[in-house]
């Protein structure tokens, strides 16, 4: 069981990275495009306050909330959306995404035990919806770093993305519109610092091992499977490889591939 203090804490660390990485950046790198279509530096860092918004209404006013979904004209376009409304001048932005990040972790610490948060499709604990949250601001973070051709060094918060990547496992089958297997997988990655995680049941046929980092790009949809050195041994874990998905919605569009260093086995 994962302390919740402890993961906000990590949450509060993620966003602390990616604000060091755009902080000091003059207004015209805040307009370049990122690989996100559509959307430039700006965008993501928009994109992020107007999610920790709509998670602190989550923990805190839950009429509120719903009121934001219903209110939706088209829920298929909510993401951007919630973008485009709260994009602004860095300057502003900057002060906008600080503060509702840190109202957020405050809240969620206060939720009582046991408490389900409102969320699309679905209800969280706030030790989820804090889990999310890391790895929604390590993926945004990202594609900030490869538009700014920077590679962030990894962390031991990857361990979160890569937790909630193998949690969700038959979502990503569902989100393709695939039947989510019930054939366990063994994953193996590992981490930043040489060890080793595992998730899974050490016999199982199916396998999928390699560097945590790639594991953690493969579910955000930020690498496509071709450019990681991810090894699937296996039907269920071969095909996870094409529809991993660790956000919530529709399946996302991914990314065109690059190299072809993916393999299976």
């Amino acid at each position: 069981m994962v302390d919740l203090t402890d993961l906000l804490t990590d949450l509060a660390d993620e966003s602390a990275d990616l604000d060091a990485l755009v902080a000091p950046l003059p207004a015209t790198d805040w307009a370049r495009p990122t690989p996100a279509p559509g959307w430039s530096i700006g965008h993501q860092i928009a994109h992020l306050a107007w999610t920790d918004h709509v998670a602190l209404l989550a923990a805190t006013d839950a009429e509120a909330f719903y009121a934001t979904v219903t209110a939706a004209p088209d829920v298929t376009r909510m993401v951007d959306a919630g973008a485009e409304e709260f994009l602004a001048p860095p300057a502003e932005l900057l002060v906008r995404w600080r503060a509702g990040r840190t109202a957020l972790v405050d809240a969620l610490a206060a939720v009582p035990a046991g408490t389900k948060l409102p969320w699309y499709g679905t209800r969280m604990s706030p030790t989820s919806m804090a889990t999310a949250r890391i790895m929604e601001t390590w993926a945004h973070g990202e594609d900030v770093a490869d538009t700014l051709g920077v590679v962030r060094p990894a962390s031991d918060r990857l361990r979160h993305v890569a937790h909630l990547g193998v949690r969700t496992l038959g979502h990503g089958f569902a989100a393709h519109g695939r039947e989510a297997p019930t054939t366990p997988v063994r994953v193996e990655l590992t981490a930043p610092d040489g060890d080793t995680w595992t998730w899974g049941p050490v016999d199982a046929a199916d396998r999928l091992s390699g560097p945590a980092r790639d594991f953690c790009l493969l579910v955000t949809q930020r690498r496509h499977r071709a450019d990681l050195a991810l090894l699937a041994t296996g039907p269920v874990a071969d095909e996870w490889l094409d529809v991993a998905q660790a956000f919530a919605g529709p399946p996302g569009d991914g990314r065109e591939p690059t190299s072809g260093n993916g393999v299976s086995a």
